[in-house]
């Protein structure tokens, strides 16, 4: 009678638990289980009464069987399990003894953990998703603060910028190569800005504008009495005002050949020694140059050595000139004109002809004649609005060339009528495709044609022209 009491009180227990409860003798044979819970497994509960989990574990049912491992171990244990349904299972079995130590059942108690398990998998992906938030962020607060006029949407300028974001906060050596008035200064400069160093100085030197015979006291200083003329207290180096920050050799092509030796000295040695000095001093800084020149020619002709070469050049970064990247043209201009707007507190602006001219125009001085013939033109200008004929002569030249090439076009289109208003139309589809082109928004390419920002919808429409 208590017997039967006794085997109902553990029927209704196994039955009505959370928990997967799984009864097996010593031999694996599964004596007692909650029927409800063998779903997750993939068997109907009739599958399992009377099976062997060796059995059970060899079809993958069990994937590992816990009750087969208490069973060899003869201790408890706890693992997770992976069903043939795609469930985590956590399960922990026991083994049961007799009076004799023999082992006589084994308990386990099982859970399934899928939900968790997601979840934590979950967790995990919003954390990583977080730390890319973030540092996405970081990178744009850091690009917003530190570009230094780097404004672009060419996608080789976007390399460039990609590349110097990935190697700033290394210590490798970086050559910036192009011709002169690409901006190699504002690159090395947000370089600097990007590092690790930059809280510290950042010295920048034009080594074609110190004359040979002071360049070695320019950059390495001297002791007091060391030549006559000298500071009574000595003079502190370039390079030693580059420490712990970076040092910045524009036109390193100019330098002459004997301080090309002294300085791959001071990079080998971290050590610099002052003109009339006894004593070495140590140095720690980042080096960035840059040259016009064709540096690798200048090391075949012997003017340039070729141990110093490797030393700086550990990442070149070849910055092109104007004319191979239009496209930056248009971003260039508005910025500068705000700029300069600003600055003079002026209310300019620039003539549909005259962006045009301005985008024709080869630029063979780069962004830096960008910026002076604008300042220019704003500065000389009698009208709120600069056209062509504000502009100097050689780009004036490039903006009649372009509109009478549109004229000349739209004279020799033989299949409509030579009138007037085919030749306005053609005119107006032309300039908007090219404002198009250049510009991201209706509202930009009003300011560069010109006129409303309605009118632009309107003519857009009208042409049936549409904008990528």
């Amino acid at each position: 009678m208590e017997s039967d009491l006794l085997h109902t009180e553990l029927t209704k227990i196994i039955e009505t638990s959370n928990n997967n409860i799984t009864i097996t003798d010593q031999h694996g044979i599964i004596l007692r289980s909650n029927p409800n819970h063998w779903s997750i497994y993939g068997i109907e509960p009739n599958q399992y009464i009377g099976k062997s989990v060796y059995q059970l574990q060899k079809e993958g049912i069990l994937s590992p069987s816990i009750h087969a491992m208490v069973l060899e171990s003869q201790k408890p244990v706890q693992i997770l399990q992976k069903t043939k349904t795609g469930r985590t299972v956590m399960a922990t079995g026991f083994p049961v003894f007799d009076q004799n130590g023999e082992i006589i059942r084994a308990i386990s108690y099982s859970q399934d953990q899928t939900e968790i398990f997601n979840l934590q998998e979950q967790y995990k992906d919003l954390e990583k998703k977080l730390v890319s938030y973030q540092t996405e962020v970081e990178e744009l607060r850091g690009k917003e603060s530190d570009y230094h006029g780097i404004l672009y949407r060419s996608s080789s300028i976007e390399q460039i910028v990609g590349t110097i974001y990935r190697v700033s906060k290394t210590d490798a050596s970086v050559l910036l190569l192009g011709p002169s008035g690409v901006g190699k200064s504002t690159f090395a400069r947000m370089l600097h800005a990007q590092s690790n160093r930059k809280n510290e100085p950042f010295i920048e030197v034009d080594c074609s504008t110190i004359p040979e015979t002071l360049f070695e006291s320019e950059m390495f200083g001297y002791d007091s009495g060391s030549f006559t003329g000298a500071s009574k207290h000595g003079k502190q180096g370039l390079i030693e005002q580059a420490e712990q920050g970076t040092l910045f050799l524009d036109e390193i092509g100019e330098l002459p050949l004997a301080m090309q030796s002294k300085l791959l000295r001071v990079l080998q040695e971290k050590k610099v020694m002052r003109v009339g000095g006894k004593k070495e001093r140590q140095v720690n800084f980042r080096l960035i140059t840059a040259t016009n020149k064709n540096i690798e020619e200048m090391v075949e002709n012997g003017e340039f050595r070729l141990d110093l070469f490797y030393r700086i050049n550990i990442i070149p970064l070849q910055i092109p000139p104007l004319k191979e990247r239009k496209e930056d043209l248009p971003i260039l201009i508005q910025h500068y004109l705000q700029n300069l707007n600003e600055k003079y507190q002026l209310t300019k602006k620039i003539h549909a002809s005259t962006y045009d001219a301005l985008t024709q125009y080869s630029w063979p001085g780069n962004v830096r004649e960008l910026e002076n013939i604008l300042e220019r033109v704003i500065l000389t200008a009698d009208e709120e609005t600069i056209r062509p004929e504000h502009l100097p002569v050689n780009l004036r030249n490039a903006d009649f060339q372009i509109e009478d090439k549109v004229i000349l076009e739209a004279e020799n289109d033989e299949t409509d009528e030579h009138d007037w208003k085919n030749t306005i139309e053609r005119t107006e589809t032309q300039l908007l495709k090219k404002a198009a082109s250049y510009c991201k928004t209706t509202y930009e390419m009003a300011d560069y044609l010109g006129i409303s920002q309605p009118s632009v919808v309107r003519k857009l429409k009208q042409y049936n022209i549409n904008r990528k």
